[in-house]
């Protein structure tokens, strides 16, 4: 009976383990296995840039008795802000990639106050085997100046504060820690035994046998003259058109994260020590898609010129200098534009689209972005919209954008993410619909604002909107009019006054004075046709401008005059000089006198004539 009641009590407890198990997978928690342990860890922890890289190889051993599909990541509580980026690889031939993911706070009992990651592994580890896997972590801010300020001839000395174990939810059997340095001028670091100093290394360990989550602080001060520079906030705006182009635009605010410079700025002594490794920053080269083009570089003030582009096989690099040298606090903003073709990044399957881009882009290396909003302008009318992104981030409420020829506006995605590196630069996909029936909409819109607008036109020109008539100016303009057809008619007389001058030179020449006569009537019916229509049109205007029925007047009385001389030349040639009653010398007399005569009285005319024009 004692017996019996052991094996109740024993078949009760795993049934409790089972259901415990159950509802922690039913409810999504994790159970840090018992079976594991850290077989071996070789910790790099590389401080060359204001990042903070750490490399942990890992060797994992299950010495249990049932294989295991997951191993669990751990880091403090107290780098949750820092924290940036997780990935990890099974150190082995290709070294492929291990899905990561975070465990949500609260999902491993008594260790709320820590931060996992479930690292799935590509095949479950049999008991009694081991694995080599490699995690990656980036920490961002974690390098801080000591001191705070510096001034311009100083270098930037930084401190670091970490664990000198690997922060573990499983035992660690043997383990070392390699720190590497940008610089050999290490003003001082924890001397926690075993310890070593080669070069820009030290190196902890090898460490035997510490527990789950062992922690003892190591603190490194030392130089780093390397670009602290921070991306504050990005604005990057993707403008899909589906007439062939892309335009990408970005909007930089960018802060200098190191040591703050003291005391004043001097451009003298900044130009004599510029290559002797400041901590200041006065350019940086930023990366661009290899068919980037159009590319424009400006700030608030306008263009900045002082940029260099190099185009490469798979990339253009562009080396951007902002307008003043960075140092400590120092900040700049600035906007980086370029258009790529969208037969690169825009696919299409009838009315279905998918637009493949990166979610961020390269800025400069080892890049620091605290916050980013991606912002993609579909074109009008599109619809369906889904979006697929590498990582978690957070997705806006959509918005409509306007531009040139909209109606509804353009549907406008956005996201956001906080503290991103490098590794974040992934693409994403954006899922829509688009009728191509609506390509047609911007031209048929150009086509009916031109209509319209012609159609405005010729009804302005041809509808009267005035209210009442204006006397004065019809009077004017019916007066113009007249004048107009009157100076018709005087060419009309002028070129019969031409003929008759024609006409008397061959006269003079061949002495046919019947050939002379019957050419004559015909001019002289022309200038009488002529003299007759000014005539009715100066009676037409004596009513509505008695100062141009004048000038008319004095014009025909001229006319007369003229016609009366050309007259006493005809005679002359007629009845005098052909039959040889005049002599050569009378003759050049005469008509001398009569041609300036003549001459006078054409000056007078035309004086009324450029009166009526």
């Amino acid at each position: 009976m004692k017996l019996h009641g052991r094996r109740n009590c024993f078949s009760a407890a795993v049934a409790a383990l089972v259901l415990v198990l159950c509802s922690a997978l039913v409810s999504g928690n994790f159970v840090i296995e018992p079976s594991l342990n850290i077989k071996n860890a070789d910790r790099t922890i590389d401080l060359h840039s204001q990042l903070t890289k750490i490399t942990n190889k890992l060797v994992v051993e299950n010495t249990g008795k049932s294989p295991v599909k997951y191993v669990l990541f751990a880091l403090d509580a107290k780098q949750r802000e820092q924290l940036s980026y997780v990935s990890a690889l099974l150190r082995e031939h290709g070294r492929p990639e291990l899905k990561v993911k975070p465990v949500k706070d609260g999902s491993i009992p008594q260790h709320s106050d820590k931060i996992f990651f479930s690292i799935e592994l590509k095949d479950p580890l049999q008991p009694q085997r081991s694995m080599p896997i490699e995690v990656e972590v980036l920490l961002t801010h974690e390098l801080q100046p000591y001191p705070k300020e510096i001034m311009q001839k100083d270098k930037q000395l930084v401190k670091y504060l970490g664990n000198v174990y690997l922060y573990s939810p499983y035992p660690v059997t043997k383990q070392t820690t390699t720190v590497v340095l940008p610089s050999r001028n290490v003003e001082n670091y924890s001397r926690i035994k075993p310890v070593t100093q080669s070069d820009t290394t030290i190196t902890y360990g090898p460490f035997d046998k510490r527990p789950a989550f062992a922690k003892e602080e190591l603190m490194v001060h030392f130089e780093n003259n390397n670009k602290f520079l921070t991306v504050t906030k990005l604005e990057r705006v993707i403008e899909v058109s589906h007439w062939g182009n892309i335009a990408v635009e970005e909007t930089i605010d960018l802060l200098h994260t190191g040591a703050l410079l003291k005391g004043s700025f001097s451009r003298y002594e900044y130009a004599r020590e510029m290559k002797s490794g400041q901590p200041s920053i006065a350019s940086f080269d930023t990366i661009l898609p290899a068919a980037a083009s159009d590319i424009y570089y400006r700030d608030e003030i306008g263009n900045i010129s002082t940029s260099h582009t190099k185009i490469k096989k798979d990339s253009v690099e562009l080396n951007l200098r902002p307008r003043f040298p960075l140092f400590g606090g120092w900040k700049t903003r600035y906007i980086i534009g370029y258009n790529v073709p969208s037969y690169e990044y825009l696919y299409n399957s009838g009315d279905e689209y998918i637009l493949d881009m990166r979610l961020l882009d390269h800025i400069y290396d080892d890049m620091v972005v605290d916050e980013m909003v991606l912002k993609v302008i579909l074109p009008e009318g599109s619809n369906n919209v889904q979006i697929e992104l590498p990582y978690e981030a957070t997705r806006l409420p959509d918005s409509l954008h306007y531009t040139y020829l909209d109606t509804t506006g353009r549907p406008v995605i956005s996201v956001t993410k906080k503290n991103l590196v490098e590794n974040h630069i992934q693409n994403f996909k954006l899922k829509y619909t688009f009728p191509k029936l609506l390509m047609l909409q911007e031209p048929l819109l150009v086509t009916v604002a031109l209509y319209i607008m012609f159609l405005m036109v010729i009804v302005y020109v041809r509808l009267d909107f005035s209210i009442d008539k204006d006397e004065a100016s019809e009077s004017k303009l019916r007066v113009a009019g007249q004048c107009e057809k009157i100076l018709a008619a005087q060419d009309r007389r002028v070129s019969s006054y031409n003929n008759l001058d024609d006409l008397l030179t061959q006269l003079k020449t061949n002495k046919d004075v019947n050939l002379f006569s019957s050419a004559v009537k015909g001019v002289n019916q022309e200038y009488k046709n002529a003299t007759a229509a000014i005539a009715e049109l100066a009676q037409r205007l004596k009513g509505e401008s008695g100062d141009v029925y004048e000038r008319i007047q004095a014009l025909q009385k001229h006319d007369r005059t003229l016609k009366d001389l050309y007259n006493q030349q005809q005679s002359m040639y007629v009845d005098k000089l052909v039959p040889g009653k005049m002599g050569r010398q009378q003759f050049i007399d005469a008509e001398s006198i009569l041609s300036k005569k003549k001459e006078d009285c054409v000056e007078k005319i035309n004086n009324i004539v450029k009166s009526l024009q």
